[in-house]
């Protein structure tokens, strides 16, 4: 078992199926394919004006700005934090975005491959990343989470 499997019932409880629904369609979106048809990101306005800060008992945080019109990006910040372990950073400054629609996506300007997702549900709009391992302490990449936000309020998105 690796040292963070602590983590999963946590996530689980809070997000049954939900963070590996997000992950599984993370995957789909970067791999271009997957299961001979899957569902495709809906082309829907992408609109949050987002904050969200939240702490779990087990030391897992994440403090994330996320503000999107229309698609275009006017600002992002994201940091989270696994456990005592460390810590990753996202800054809008280090990305320019390259897609709009379906889905936002954002490439690092250091030529790295790091790519910030951005998505949106009718419940929830998620900020994700792919790639962007440089960007974490080294060895808590895999417990990187993403970070989702409600459409309506900008407040961290409950998952139950």
């Amino acid at each position: 078992l690796r040292p963070a499997m602590h983590r999963a019932p946590m996530r689980e409880r809070r997000a049954p199926g939900a963070v590996r629904s997000a992950a599984l369609l993370l995957a789909l979106v970067l791999a271009g394919c997957a299961a001979p048809r899957p569902t495709p990101i809906a082309d829907r306005p992408i609109n949050v004006d987002g904050r969200c800060v939240q702490a779990e008992p087990d030391g897992f945080r994440e403090q994330a700005t996320l503000r999107v019109h229309e698609n275009r990006v006017s600002a992002l910040s994201w940091q989270l934090w696994v456990g005592k372990r460390g810590s990753c950073r996202f800054e809008l400054e280090e990305f320019r975005q390259t897609r709009l629609r379906p889905s936002v996506e954002l490439q690092a300007l250091d030529g790295s491959g790091c790519k910030l997702l951005v998505w949106q549900e009718p419940r929830r709009v998620t900020l994700a990343h792919a790639g962007c391992e440089q960007r974490c302490t080294p060895g808590i990449y895999d417990d990187a989470w993403p970070v989702m936000f409600e459409p309506a309020t900008g407040r961290c998105a409950r998952l139950d």
